[in-house]
């Protein structure tokens, strides 16, 4: 995009230059020209006016009151029919500029220069010209390289946030970038992200709430059958069984379907390096932090990784690190290690502040609820999107404040480019 930007406005200006430079070197050679001639006729006309009056008044032709307006590299001819011509200056050589003017008598005076000078002038008048061409396409290309950066650099920036949105990084960017249309674009990613995160936290709401209540029907259910089973009338204990068979497979179909959905969720999920990705993560809260006079501590085990969507990560990192910063107090602490259950990695947030009260923990993360004035998504939105990875998100202290989230570590076929060594059956 910067090369085809550059390429245009280069393309605009050297157009633009030859369409105005040629007919300007044109001009100017022939106005150097023209000049020249303009200058020579009139010192003609002034040397004919001179003599002129000497023929009129029957006195012979003296050139030396004439000398004055003959050009130091000139040559003065003087015709007069029956007299013999007369001359005054130095040989101009073969490459002349002529003017001629008639006088009394039928003669003629011709004044010659050579044109050398001119082609000279000439010369220089168009090496300036080719100048201010040169210069004006300098100029062009520093405008144009200006320019491009200024536009692909949000076009780039714009092209990740798209990214970014589609990795399930719901985050609003207030980046603007003072070109009205791509301030447009960013608004419309800002609505769009803002619109996906709620979709997604009342999809997995749904899914929940559905799950749970199929789950509870269908127990009541069985719960009612298991005694029909066991009933005296063998018709209807047969009936019972057939019923119970019934709800058992629909119960085994419901869990197939729960455990699709969550795969399905997590197919974007792949190993995610902890040690490089959360120090990356909190750079940008922490100036946030030290302009409010706090800081931020990041503590990662060498080699752990997590099994986790990037964008995800990054949207839920960044929704407990801005709970934090605006209802937390003190020192924040960003660390990762190994859960106590096997196969898990555990992200903890916690600050040094008041921490949860009593009666608000239990709500933290319902959806529109909040404590502190703000919407009430984040949280919300953030154990969804854990969710949806197959991990948990909660809230394991309340003074101190400390959330934790649980990932599962990378099973071997989740490492690509990695051969891994059958297992071994004994023969």
């Amino acid at each position: 995009m910067r090369r085809r930007i550059l390429l245009a406005i280069l393309l605009a200006v050297a157009v633009t230059g030859a369409a105005l430079g040629i007919p300007l070197g044109i001009t100017s050679f022939q106005l150097v020209e023209t000049l020249n001639r303009e200058n020579l006729a009139a010192s003609v006309r002034t040397i004919a006016a001179i003599l002129d009056n000497d023929l009129a008044n029957g006195e012979a032709i003296d050139l030396n009151q004439v000398r004055a307006a003959v050009p130091q590299t000139g040559m003065l001819r003087v015709q007069v029919p029956g007299q013999q011509e007369k001359r005054y200056g130095t040989d101009p050589g073969t490459d002349v500029i002529s003017q001629s003017e008639p006088i009394a008598k039928d003669g003629t005076v011709e004044l010659s220069i050579p044109a050398g000078p001119m082609h000279t002038r000439q010369t220089q008048v168009a090496l300036l010209v080719i100048m201010l061409i040169l210069l004006s396409v300098g100029t062009g290309t520093v405008v144009a390289t200006v320019t491009a950066r200024r536009l692909a650099r949000p076009l780039r920036h714009v092209a990740e946030r798209a990214s970014k949105l589609g990795g399930g990084d719901f985050r609003p960017d207030p980046s603007r970038y003072g070109v009205g249309e791509l301030d447009m674009v960013a608004e419309a990613l800002d609505a769009s992200g803002t619109a996906l995160a709620q979709l997604v936290q009342r999809e997995r709401q749904l899914v929940g709430d559905v799950s749970h209540q199929l789950r509870s029907r269908l127990t009541a259910l069985q719960l009612r059958l298991e005694p029909l089973t066991m009933h005296p009338d063998p018709e209807v204990a047969d009936e019972s069984k057939a019923a119970q068979e019934q709800a058992d497979r629909l119960a085994d179909a419901l869990n197939e379907l729960l455990a699709a959905a969550r795969a399905a969720s997590e197919v974007s999920t792949q190993p995610v390096e902890l040690p490089s990705v959360l120090p990356e993560v909190s750079e940008e809260w922490r100036q946030l932090l030290r302009s409010e006079g706090r800081n931020l501590r990041v503590r990662v085990g060498d080699g752990l990784m997590a099994r986790a969507t990037p964008g995800r990560l990054r949207e839920v990192i960044g929704v407990l690190l801005d709970n934090a910063l605006r209802h937390g107090a003190g020192t924040v602490t960003l660390s990762a290690r190994r859960g106590d259950a096997e196969g898990t990695v555990v992200i903890e947030v916690s600050d040094t502040g008041p921490g949860v009260p009593d009666e608000l923990a239990p709500h933290v993360f319902e959806r529109g609820f909040s404590g502190g004035g703000s919407t009430g998504v984040g949280l919300a939105l953030a154990r969804a999107l854990v969710e949806a990875d197959g991990g948990r998100l909660e809230l394991s202290s309340r003074q101190p404040a400390i959330f934790s989230l649980f990932l599962k570590v990378p099973r071997p076929g989740d490492v690509a480019g990695v051969r891994w060594p059958a297992e071994r059956v004994p023969r």
